[in-house]
């Protein structure tokens, strides 16, 4: 169970990568690097993904937005425009383009895309907004507008088979900083019935089969954790928007925000918050994440019931991606 609740990222899926995958029993991937080798290239590392006596299928996911975060490439990859671009068309476009993209990524063995991102970001932060507006991953300024987009996003991929992931929960579009690259990135703003949830609403209501929570700490929510950690901004996910999927995190692994924190005590953190799949992008603290849910759960009923719950969603999505039979 612990296992699967932890996303490790792979690259190639080298026999350094599956010996990690396989002694962990983990359930879930997340495709790292860029691969310009087109849908033949990645379906032989997803292949690979797949091995002989496999007893639960892995979910292969990637980030797959769009513009600067694309992570396939090649033949058979549509170049796919920014979320500031794709905010241009009209929803029925942006649909019907999302389910092209979709069905490339089902070819290639990938069935999660960690996107859209629903995050908003004010008109005048977008240079400032290292994460989102200066690097052009988000849909607009006005919630409505990226609610709409967003929508049209996630519809169009279900359709193609592909599940989504709306990010980066409660919302990273009023921060200064990037949490990859900077520790104690602060939101003095957003508050539990701030109108810029919409866009993750609209996500919930259109499908998505996971939510992301940010390692962003939000004051006016909860000043004393990060996101990933705080059970009040993850039972948000739950009561105010009624959703009962997968919540993942943003990475765990390698992220400078969460550079302070023990490894071993990452991933139980986040399960402890109510989220269900921890992701380490770097595969050196699989050992460290699932140890620390263990160890976690061996001496806590309670903690061992959230793990039990926590399982029971991403095998849940398994299932409603057809990776595993009903019943």
């Amino acid at each position: 169970q612990a296992g699967q609740l932890v996303m490790v990222g792979v690259t190639s899926a080298s026999d350094g990568e599956l010996a990690v995958l396989r002694r962990q029993s983990i359930g879930s991937v997340i495709l790292m690097g860029q691969h310009t080798d087109g849908v033949r290239g990645v379906r032989r590392v997803t292949a690979r993904l797949a091995w002989k006596g496999q007893q639960v299928p892995l979910l292969v996911a990637v980030d797959q937005e769009g513009g600067l975060v694309q992570r396939l490439n090649g033949s058979g990859f549509d170049t796919i425009a920014s979320a500031k671009v794709q905010a241009t068309w009209s929803s029925a476009t942006l649909r019907s383009r999302a389910e092209r993209w979709g069905r490339q990524l089902a070819s290639a063995g990938v069935t999660w895309t960690l996107a859209p991102v629903a995050d908003v970001v004010p008109g005048n932060m977008v240079t400032r907004n290292a994460p989102i507006g200066r690097l052009g991953r988000g849909y607009g300024s006005d919630p409505a507008t990226v609610a709409a987009k967003v929508s049209a996003f996630v519809k169009g991929m279900h359709a193609a088979g592909v599940t989504t992931s709306a990010k980066h929960f409660p919302g990273i579009g009023r921060v200064i900083g990037n949490t990859d690259f900077t520790a104690g990135v602060k939101d003095g703003v957003t508050s539990v019935d701030d109108p810029y949830l919409r866009p993750f609403q609209a996500a919930v209501e259109a499908g998505a089969g996971s939510v992301m929570v940010s390692t962003v700490t939000y004051t006016r929510i909860d000043a004393s954790h990060p996101a990933v950690f705080s059970a009040k901004v993850v039972g948000l996910i739950r009561t105010r928007l009624g959703f009962d999927g997968v919540v993942i995190s943003d990475d765990l692994g390698a992220a400078r925000s969460m550079a302070s924190v023990p490894a071993s005590t990452r991933a139980i953190g986040f399960v402890r918050a109510g989220g269900d799949l921890a992701i380490t992008v770097d595969p050196a603290l699989a050992d460290e994440f699932v140890g620390g849910i263990v160890s976690a759960a061996k001496v806590s009923p309670a903690v061992a019931a959230q793990v039990s719950r926590a399982a029971t969603r991403v095998v849940t999505l398994k299932v409603q991606q057809g990776l595993l039979p009903c019943g």
